[in-house]
């Protein structure tokens, strides 16, 4: 059985019917990460003045990762039209390139992911707060509570008694992370410490759903992309003008992916 507008055009909505699939599938799309930006917002605007996190993430690399996913959307059109234009070679070199620039869009967030999983936040039990990356860690826990063992951070020591989100000022801020340098903490001096992770704050944990989710959909978005550069693109030989449609959805939904991202670089880098 042939199925129906695969590739001409429905005479009640003039798409075809995968066009009209990707953009009720967008649709909902739009309302999950709708939902989640609305969290973010309504988590930002709770907190007191002063105590919403800045400068927790790395600009300069998020600025990349921006600049690799944009790319990534430019080489998909170039595919696309390569298709049209019924030049397979280049199709497959402008689709190579989308998926290498996936890649190294996932490699990127990987980086930034570890380096939140080896910042650590230490209080101590003076009141103080010690913050950077972890050198050493040879820490063992007590049975009766506290730790035995030492710490090497890189990073600082913060004399306010309060944590370092919790500064009031983007000064005072700036004021307590002034120097960097290996510092040494003994177990028994340590009250508890806890890494960058989703469970640090509301902001690590918005920041890690927000791009996993986001992180979900480029991975998956490639393996499409890739299936049709690899073994879907046997369509070409038999059907061009149906193998060239499903390079246009894919390409839709990268373009979503793509969007996204540039909601998601301000809010959570910039703002």
């Amino acid at each position: 059985m042939e199925i129906p507008y695969t590739v001409e055009p429905r005479q009640d909505t003039g798409l075809y019917n995968a066009k009209v699939g990707i953009w009720l599938f967008l649709a909902s799309e739009v309302m999950l990460f709708g939902a989640l930006f609305s969290t973010y917002i309504l988590l930002r605007v709770s907190q007191p003045d002063g105590y919403w996190p800045h400068g927790w993430l790395n600009v300069p690399v998020g600025t990349a990762n921006t600049i690799v996913l944009i790319t990534s959307s430019i080489t998909t059109v170039m595919a696309w039209a390569a298709c049209k234009m019924n030049q397979f070679g280049k199709f497959k070199f402008f689709h190579a390139c989308t998926i290498l620039l996936a890649c190294t869009f996932v490699g990127i967030k990987s980086y930034e992911y570890h380096d939140k999983f080896v910042h650590y936040e230490i209080a101590l039990n003076d009141g103080k707060f010690a913050d950077g990356h972890m050198v050493k860690n040879s820490l063992k826990a007590e049975d009766g509570g506290g730790y035995s063992g030492y710490v090497v951070i890189s990073g600082h020591e913060v004399e306010y008694r309060t944590n370092l989100f919790n500064l009031k000022t983007t000064e005072a801020r700036a004021e307590a992370k002034k120097g960097h340098e290996e510092i040494k903490i003994e177990g028994a001096n340590i009250k508890s410490m806890s890494n960058y992770g989703p469970w640090h704050h509301p902001y690590t944990a918005i920041y890690f759903t927000l791009t996993g989710l986001h992180a979900l959909h480029v991975i998956g978005g490639a393996l499409v992309i890739g299936f049709l550069w690899g073994p879907g693109a046997k369509l070409w030989k038999t059907d061009p003008e149906r193998f060239t449609n499903r390079i246009e959805i894919s390409g839709l939904f990268w373009h979503f992916v793509d969007l996204v991202w540039i909601f998601l670089f301000p809010v959570l880098y910039l703002l």
